[in-house]
């Protein structure tokens, strides 16, 4: 049987393959390298090597064998045995051995073997499928001249400085609006006070918003009673100081809801009452107070609290 074919599927693997009673073939690793008098490129290599004094049975080849062909251990050793015997018997007449993918085995003068390897054969796993190229470098190639030629044409520009610049000035203007709209307008406004925990602050009021804006637009301005009064101070008697308004702080659908904003009220130190609405609502009054003014006023201070709040001519 010719044990070359398991030589080479172990030389792969192993870095010390023995032949029992021959000698041992040995891996050498060679890094990758560069060739500048051609020009050449060498991937790593695993090129192989022969020493007569590993003969030793370390078993490698044997239960290579044995297990490959599915053979008893002993069977597999005098297959080997038979192999070098033969092997020897070629050599001492003179013979040229010749494995294949891994050398050449002569005899010389002197009667010792000589091992020549194949070294278009590369055993190492890692380059497999590389191969050498030859990279010739650039004719009439000088750095020297091309910073030169740059240098006369002036100084180099940083295209990633001109980039950040571009950045800033379309990114600060648009930090400067985002900045200054919250303050000078009330986007926020209408956010800021619908967030309330109270569940009976904003119960119901969007379905009696048509009578608040009613009220509010019955109602006259401030300028007016200014106007009104200092006229009534100089030729009609003071007008009478009964309440006149009332601030509500909500409306209604349902007469519980009501009655426990009031008491909730009540807490606030409040002396609040429940009146009728239009459309079967209750209104709940915080307070009444004399004029528009004061009750304007007083709605500053109880909205805080209770928001929507708003004031209703009795």
């Amino acid at each position: 049987m010719d044990i070359t074919a398991f030589i080479r599927e172990l030389l792969f693997s192993h870095d010390c393959v023995i032949i029992p009673g021959f000698g041992g073939f040995i891996g050498n690793y060679t890094p990758a390298r560069i060739d500048k008098s051609s020009s050449t490129f060498y991937p790593p290599v695993k090129q192989i090597s022969f020493n007569r004094n590993l003969n030793h049975n370390d078993g490698l080849l044997v239960g290579k064998i044995s297990g490959s062909a599915n053979i008893p251990y002993g069977d597999a050793r005098n297959i080997v045995d038979e192999f070098v015997a033969s092997l020897r018997k070629k050599l001492e007449k003179g013979e040229r051995v010749v494995f294949d993918n891994i050398g050449v085995f002569t005899n010389n003068q002197e009667g010792n073997v000589q091992f020549e390897p194949d070294r278009n054969v590369n055993y190492h796993l890692d380059s497999y499928g590389l191969d050498s190229f030859q990279f010739l470098p650039i004719e009439d190639y000088d750095v020297r001249k091309r910073i030169a030629r740059r240098m006369d044409k002036g100084p180099v520009k940083n295209p990633a400085t001109r980039k950040i610049l571009w950045r800033a000035a379309i990114i600060i203007p648009l930090l400067a609006i985002v900045a200054v709209i919250p303050f000078r307008t009330d986007i926020f406004k209408s956010k800021v006070e619908a967030g309330n925990l109270n569940p009976l602050v904003t119960a119901e009021f969007e379905s009696n918003k048509k009578a608040v804006e009613e009220d509010a637009s019955s109602a006259p301005p401030i300028a007016s009673i200014k106007s009104v009064g200092s006229a009534a101070s100089e030729n009609q008697p003071v007008l009478n100081t009964e309440n006149n308004y009332c601030l509500i702080t909500g409306s209604f659908k349902a007469r519980p809801n009501a009655e426990t904003q009031v008491r909730m009220l009540k807490e606030e130190g409040y002396n609040p009452e429940i009146i009728n609405g239009p459309n079967g609502f209750y209104r709940v009054s915080a307070m009444k107070c004399p004029d528009l003014q004061s009750a304007l006023g007083k709605k500053d201070s109880i909205s805080k609290k209770f928001p929507g709040t708003w004031v209703k001519k009795i």
